[in-house]
């Protein structure tokens, strides 16, 4: 990088512009320049009339004044007043930072009201530093590069413009104000639970009429002996070896969450809903509202209550496949109905309830694939046993693998095992495939049984709700990937139990961008957006002036013109560039210090 000036005469006036500009070699081998940082103007020897100032801020004074700024290589002018000769020699670009990335996120935070809300709810403390900077610093990072609170303060921090985005200095960042900004805004979840349903629906017309309901669980690093709720339960992430929670979800078919749940690990699916439909309508009110559930969620109880017609609660729910035979002479009769290219449906009543078999081409293509996939692997598993003919304890060993490994394909596969004290040989130990079992599973493949309490429902519609429950499976793989919800190291409750509303803000950051990307840049992912936008640096640009002192002005990056037209896209504007200040050169060495902390 170097510095360029660059000379214009305009009106009679003469201008000398500077800017920050380096080479880049393209695919050709050409080198081409592009302009890194514009200073802007520095006076010449021009007319009083025509010089411009510059608002520094004095650290030494601790006030702002307005400087007219000249180079060395010109002598001030008798009459100027407030001048200040820099030494453009001597220029330093220091502390290199993330910039665009978080000031997105922050643009977000206050599009969804984010400060005026806890602004209003955090304030009243003695802090210097307000509780709605920290908690919007430990949003952005989880949104854009989740870790620790110990990361943020030890390294995270000072790699990010986030001082000048949120006007604060390091002690926004201090690890024991990060740690109690997590005491402090649990009690606040339900009232931000109505805050943002209103935003949504402000800003994107959000409705509420449908909701997907749905559990995860997130697991622990540690022994959690002061956590009540971290239980040995059904881990959906395959970590059965350590202690975890449940999360409850409430989205939208849109992706706007409604409200969420921490609950003990150990906690079953089944006894969830009631609750859950108790809490929206004493949240939200009562209201027509249809609840969108997978087979293992509610129970007959439950759903008997849901057909109160004085509560006016549809659901729409799956059922076990055993169903589908259960009520194979109901349906077996009845004509298809084509709803799409690849979808056909039945239905049928009974018992107040509106059924709906469905089978879809492609999900019975992919169902077949994958249980022969699993069964291929197992037969080839099976042949090298019977090849190598191992002993039986051995054999028994890996079989109890190859089955925990081939999973529900397992069944299809009869087996002869040696009896005690008989040796392992090719007459003892056989198996086959049972064909006819395989063949009713593969009919049965791409069948799915779906039961409402709207009998006058189109299916089609019905069959598209079902299926938006890929939304909420696409929030929790967010949430556990991108967002890096796991694993939980907090030992108190109630700091895990925040670990995870910090989590969930940013996904509340996320899926505004989403929504806001598909109004006005379709076809960009949030991902894609942030990476983007990462692009965009701030530079410390470090000016000795003559009387021994640095003018720091702080800039960030020109963008790309595809950053560029992006950002204007999304409807958005670059800030201001921050303000300079004006350091004594011992103070410069003690800012250098704690940048580096």
């Amino acid at each position: 990088m170097f510095l360029r000036s660059n000379n214009r005469k305009k009106d009679g006036k003469d201008h000398r512009y500077f800017s920050i500009v380096e080479n880049q070699r393209i695919s050709s081998g050409k080198t081409v320049q592009r302009t890194v940082l514009y200073l802007g103007e520095i006076n010449d020897q021009q007319q009083a009339a025509w010089r411009k100032s510059l608002s520094v801020f004095d650290e030494q004074q601790q006030e702002y004044a307005n400087l007219s700024l000249f180079p060395d290589d010109r002598e001030i002018p008798a009459d100027a007043i407030d001048s200040l000769q820099v030494k453009l020699s001597g220029l330093e670009l220091r502390r290199p930072r993330l910039f665009g990335s978080c000031w997105l996120a922050c643009a977000l935070w206050r599009q969804l009201g984010l400060d005026e809300f806890w602004g209003a709810r955090l304030a009243g403390s003695r802090e210097d530093v307000p509780w709605g900077n920290v908690l919007q610093l430990l949003v952005v990072n989880r949104l854009l590069d989740p870790g620790s609170e110990f990361r943020v303060h030890r390294q995270w921090y000072l790699t990010t413009a986030m001082d000048a985005l949120l006007g604060t200095d390091f002690a926004v960042a201090e690890k024991d104000r990060l740690y109690r900004c997590l005491d402090r805004v649990l009690e606040h979840k339900q009232e931000l639970f109505l805050w943002l349903r209103q935003k949504w629906a402000d800003l994107f017309q959000a409705e509420f009429e449908i909701l997907l309901y749905d559990l995860t669980s997130t697991y622990f690093e540690g022994a959690m002996e002061e956590n009540p709720k971290a239980k040995y339960g059904h881990s959906r992430d395959k970590r059965t070896d350590c202690l975890q929670l449940v999360i409850a979800l409430v989205i939208t078919t849109d992706g706007f969450p409604l409200a969420y749940e921490v609950l003990d690990g150990n906690t079953s699916d089944r006894t969830t809903l009631g609750g859950f439909l108790d809490q929206i309508e004493k949240t939200y009110g009562k209201a027509k509202r249809m609840w969108v559930m997978d087979r293992g969620i509610p129970t007959e109880e439950i759903l008997q209550e849901m057909r109160d017609p004085a509560r006016e609660i549809f659901y729409l729910v799956g059922t076990p496949k055993g169903k589908i035979r259960q009520y194979e002479k109901k349906w077996l009769d009845l004509p298809w109905q084509k709803v799409r290219d690849s979808v056909d449906v039945k239905l049928f009543e009974q018992d107040g309830e509106l059924y709906v078999l469905a089978k879809s081409a492609g999900r019975q293509a992919k169902e077949t694939a994958m249980r022969r996939k699993r069964l291929v692997r197992l037969l080839r598993k099976l042949r090298a046993m019977r090849r190598s003919l191992p002993s039986l304890v051995q054999l028994l060993m890996r079989l109890g693998a190859a089955k925990s490994q081939a999973g529900r394909a397992f069944q299809f596969v009869q087996m002869q095992v040696p009896k005690e004290g008989q040796q392992v040989t090719r007459e003892t130990f056989q198996f086959r495939v049972d064909k006819q079992k395989l063949q009713e599973a593969e009919w049965r493949d791409g069948h799915y049984l779906l039961r409402s309490n709207l009998t006058a429902g189109d299916p089609s519609v019905l069959w598209t709700r079902y299926v938006q429950l890929t939304q909420i499976e696409s929030v929790f793989r967010s949430l556990k990937s991108e967002l890096g919800i796991r694993p939980i190291y907090h030992q108190l409750e109630h700091r895990a139990d925040a670990h995870i509303l910090i989590a969930f803000l940013a996904y509340c950051l996320q899926v505004t961008l989403k929504h806001r990307l598909l109004l006005h840049a379709p076809g960009l992912t949030p991902t894609a957006v942030l990476e983007k936008l990462a692009e965009i640096k701030m530079i410390d640009v470090w000016i000795p002036t003559v009387d021994q002192r640095w003018l720091i002005l702080p800039r960030y990056t020109q963008p790309s013109p595809d950053t560029k037209l992006l950002i204007e896209k999304l409807r958005l504007e670059l800030p201001n560039q921050p303000p300079p200040r004006l350091v004594a050169q011992k103070e410069s060495n003690e800012i250098e210090v704690q940048t580096a902390r």
